[in-house]
């Protein structure tokens, strides 16, 4: 089939109409749904609305929404009917040919399949007169008509060839309601096809509906198999994105409608409906960059090679690699490269999926590697292996070593306007999986944090709300977490190093010892050496921190054990506020007059040729 055409509803995009036509269009949308408000509160007449949207290349797909129509009394249907003429004519000078009618949720409706499809049928018939149609969608808190299934039976019994469904995702797949049975819909009965994900919450559908959705592949429904039951039916029409966001209502506009046709993208992608190259899925990190001097040294690393062209030195310790770089913001996490099968067909997909690549300098006979911004402003550097280590001249310096054995991850804060964002991009451009979001209650706030995993692991965190000079004194903070097969002897052994390792209040290991029941001997060890723990059913994690290393960056070292996956999250809390503690200094010292106001700042800008 054809690839089908995408379209997103004005109410998605933060914003003056002006501004939402002007994103969508940028974002490479091909037409919008008219959210009625947003013509409402615009200057713009109805012909130049039309006329804006033509300029841009944009089609109006959609008016909506048309509420509280069907199956009511005669007096009612009058004043219904002399509503709906002003609409219909309204549409004719926008140019759209499509109307979406709610469900009814008025007190005034009556419980009568017959009532309703007669009076639906008499709208079509209006409609039809103007060469327009008529979209009947089953709001999932209607009062009477609140299933799919029970719309298309109204549709079928007015028999009019105006009148057809909307489909809309979320009213669907919230109840529950099985999709499938969607395939006996003929495709020319399905005039319309609203896309929405959602993360699975307990609460009522309208308030989870105003505030919550999502775009496709950020939340938790299988968009996937709905798509796929619509266009088995035969529907042709576009991809229509309706999206009600608390979020995505306050943020850039156009920022917000290319993280919106990604997503459309990636669910075409996920249909086979497009010619790109598979999800790359990294096997490993090549190496992970630092800017400054970060205090490798002490964590045992050696200074193995010097860049040929570039003030950038690799430090290695067993399979771990770092780069540091004298550019930049000290004490920031610059750039991670990824091992990835085949870095052109990688970065093919990145740009289709709205990641184009940055421009980087390369020296005579070093390698091009293909660089990507993910949405916190990090560069990720696509390396088939490790062929660019030849572009470091060898130092010849003795290993040192400490007991680190390789990178597990790494965890990047999100501003939290992007968080959502970034599992999407992520999950739609490398390949990577996400796993559940843990909210947890921090020193200062609630924090967020989501773990994306593949062949490596990420940790995205965001802060919910964090102001204030008593707030941390640190933007976004960043950290960088190694692997070791002892944790316990490896503290111990970066402590003889002078590493500055986090110390850890007692009182957790008290805690610990009561929670746990672990013996008294292996307790006291972790107390000595200020190890956490954390366990899951299938495993258990040992980790401990560095203090904070510059701006932004501190490190973390973790031992796991059996099947454990997740990210310790359990122990972030006690980390945030050790860290705390040290970067205020001795009890009852005034905090740095460097604290901000604001802990969220805009993600950095991506600045090309950082080390690699």
């Amino acid at each position: 089939m054809p690839e089908p055409r995408t379209a997103i509803a004005t109410v998605c995009l933060s914003g003056t109409l002006e501004d939402k036509l002007a994103a969508a269009a940028e974002a490479g949308f091909a037409g919008i749904e008219l959210f009625e408000n947003d013509l409402l509160a615009s200057r713009l007449s109805p012909a130049e609305v039309r006329e804006r949207c033509a300029d841009l290349g944009l089609t109006i797909d959609l008016y909506q929404p048309f509420r509280d129509f069907e199956a009511v009394p005669p007096d009612v249907l009058a004043a219904n009917l002399h509503r709906a003429e002003r609409k219909l004519d309204l549409m004719t000078e926008l140019g759209v040919d499509t109307v979406l009618v709610c469900s009814s949720v008025s007190s005034d409706a009556i419980d009568d399949d017959d009532l309703a499809a007669e009076q639906l049928h008499l709208l079509a018939s209006k409609a039809d007169e103007r060469g327009l149609r008529v979209a009947y969608e089953a709001l999932a808190w209607g009062r009477f008509v609140h299933g799919y299934e029970h719309a298309w039976r109204i549709v079928r019994r007015a028999a009019h060839p105006a009148l057809g469904v909307c489909l809309d995702s979320f009213h669907i797949l919230s109840k529950g309601d099985d999709p499938r049975p969607i395939r006996a819909i003929p495709g020319d009965k399905i005039f319309f096809l609203q896309l929405a994900d959602a993360p699975t919450l307990p609460m009522g559908v309208l308030q989870w509906s105003r505030h919550h959705r999502l775009f496709p592949g950020q939340g938790d429904f299988d968009l996937t198999a709905f798509t796929g039951h619509v266009l088995a039916a035969g529907y042709r029409g576009p991809l229509s994105l309706e999206v009600f966001n608390d979020v995505f209502r306050q943020a850039d506009p156009h920022r917000a409608a290319v993280d919106a046709m990604r997503s459309l993208v990636a669910l075409q992608d996920s249909l086979g409906l497009l010619d790109v190259p598979p999800a790359p899925v990294p096997s490993g990190y090549a190496f992970a960059e630092v800017v400054g001097e970060p205090g490798l040294a002490a964590l045992g690393f050696t200074r193995t090679g010097v860049h040929r062209s570039k003030p950038v030195e690799l430090w290695t310790q067993g399979e771990a690699r770092v780069l540091v770089n004298a550019v930049g913001e000290p004490g920031t996490v610059g750039a991670l490269g990824l091992v990835v099968p085949d870095p052109a067909a990688a970065a093919r997909r990145a740009e289709v999926m709205s990641a184009p690549p940055l421009t980087r300098a390369t020296g005579p006979d070093e390698v091009a590697l293909a660089a990507i911004a993910a949405p916190d402003g990090t560069q990720l550097l696509l390396c088939g292996g490790h062929d660019w280590v030849d572009d470091f001249v060898p130092t010849g310096e003795e290993p040192a070593g400490a007991g680190i054995t390789g990178i597990d991850h790494v965890a990047l804060t999100q501003p939290f306007d992007h968080f959502d964002e970034a599992t999407l991009f992520h999950r739609a451009v490398l390949g990577l999986v996400p796993g559940p979001v843990t909210e947890f209650a921090a020193p200062y706030g609630i924090v967020r944090s989501r773990g994306v995993s593949g062949g490596v692991r990420l940790s995205l965190d965001s802060a919910l709300v964090r102001r204030g000079g008593w707030a941390p004194a640190v933007r976004e903070p960043q950290h960088i977490a190694f692997t070791a097969a002892d944790a316990v002897a490896c503290a111990a052994a970066l402590r003889e190093r002078g590493a500055r390792l986090l110390e850890i209040p007692a009182n957790y290991y008290d805690d610990l010892a009561a929670r746990t029941g672990m013996p008294p001997e292996r307790i006291d060890e972790l107390r000595r050496n200020h190890v956490l723990h954390d366990r899951d059913e299938h495993g258990e994690l040992l980790h401990f921190y560095t203090e904070l290393m510059g701006a932004r960056v501190f490190f973390e070292v973790v031992q796991r054990i059996g099947g454990y996956a997740g990210f310790g999250v359990v122990n972030a809390p006690v980390r945030m506020a050790a860290h705390h503690d040290v970067r205020q200094g001795p009890r009852g010292a005034t905090p740095p007059a460097s604290a901000p106001t604001s802990g969220r700042s805009p993600a950095p800008p991506a600045t090309p040729g950082t080390g690699r």
